[in-house]
């Protein structure tokens, strides 16, 4: 079996072949030193945009990747897409259900779909799928991040994309059960999905626009946008990435993307060890001064968790 890139720049030459052997690397082989170092690499040139899509299960989700994918190929960018399925409870493994909704071309080589179990996560993004998505952020123009759609845990998410876009479908009372669940304070765009259904869209768009202006925070500057979108005539799908588009602009302008990178990389690490080793075992280990030595978050996570199990001994086993 062939291994894995071991550099960035071989990840770039390899095209798919070498992008799907680093990523099931991700998933069988996360004990490897030398993937730490290459995933570090990717997370230090991070060229592609992360968009996130979140938002409950048969919002249409799967139909509105399908549709940008289409329209960033007909724009001549590659597409990535990480798409977070719920796990089986047997096996741990990805259910598939999001990675067969989505129809691509075998032959295209700059797309490439990976579906990945949301595991024992409820926010739905394993340690396993935010190194996939730094893989292909290092890759790709575009990296689609479809969320395993759990409904009222949806934070993940927010932690590794760049713009976020919250999907609500009309008729379904959503932007109430989401005002309930603080979910609206997260998202930068909201996408009303099934445009086509006409005055029960239109109604859905109205509603969520007056459940944002009570549930965001007092301190923030401005609303998301609210733009109803049929992925299946393509209605509101310009306006939804001319608005992407804006968005990370409007990030890039002024500094907020390499802010936002250096957050993402700091809750990686501190949720990493958060999760192995509980609040205690954080508060033990100085996560910046990990960060700052070690040159990257997957080598800080691997250093922190090396120093804390010498430390805790046997509890370190017990979150």
């Amino acid at each position: 079996m062939a291994r894995r890139p071991d550099s960035l720049e071989a990840l770039r030459k390899g095209g798919k072949a070498a992008l799907a052997r680093a990523l099931s690397a991700v998933e069988t082989d996360a004990a490897d030193p030398g993937l730490d170092v290459l995933l570090d690499a990717a997370c230090a040139a991070p060229g592609g945009r992360v968009l996130g899509l979140t938002g409950p299960p048969g919002v249409g989700k799967s139909t509105l990747t399908n549709a940008l994918i289409r329209h960033y190929r007909t724009r001549g960018e590659s597409v990535g897409v990480i798409a977070v399925d719920p796990s089986s409870q047997l096996t741990g493994g990805a259910l598939l259900g999001d990675r067969t909704r989505l129809v691509t071309d075998p032959e295209d080589d700059r797309v490439f779909v990976r579906s990945m179990a949301a595991r024992d996560r409820l926010g739905g993004l394993s340690d396993h799928a935010v190194a996939a998505i730094v893989l292909m952020r290092a890759v790709m123009d575009r990296v689609i991040v479809e969320s395993v759609g759990v409904g009222q845990s949806e934070g993940d998410v927010a932690h590794v994309s760049d713009v976020l876009a919250l999907c609500i479908q009309p008729g379904s009372g959503d932007s109430l059960q989401f005002m309930k669940a603080g979910v609206m304070e997260l998202p930068d765009l909201v996408v009303v999905t099934k445009a086509d259904m006409g005055g029960l869209a239109a109604r859905a768009r109205a509603d969520v626009a007056g459940a944002l202006s009570l549930a965001r925070p007092p301190d923030a500057r401005t609303l998301p946008e609210v733009i109803a979108v049929s992925a299946t005539s393509g209605e509101g799908l310009d306006e939804m990435t001319t608005a992407c588009d804006a968005l990370f602009a409007s990030l890039e302008r002024d500094g907020g993307l390499a802010a936002l990178r250096a957050r993402q990389a700091h809750h990686h690490v501190a949720d990493a060890i958060r999760v192995r080793f509980g609040r205690v075992g954080a508060g033990l280990v100085d996560m910046d001064a990990a960060l700052a030595r070690e040159g990257g978050p997957f080598s800080a996570v691997s250093a922190l968790d090396r120093d804390l199990r010498a430390r805790l001994g046997a509890q370190a086993d017990q979150p």
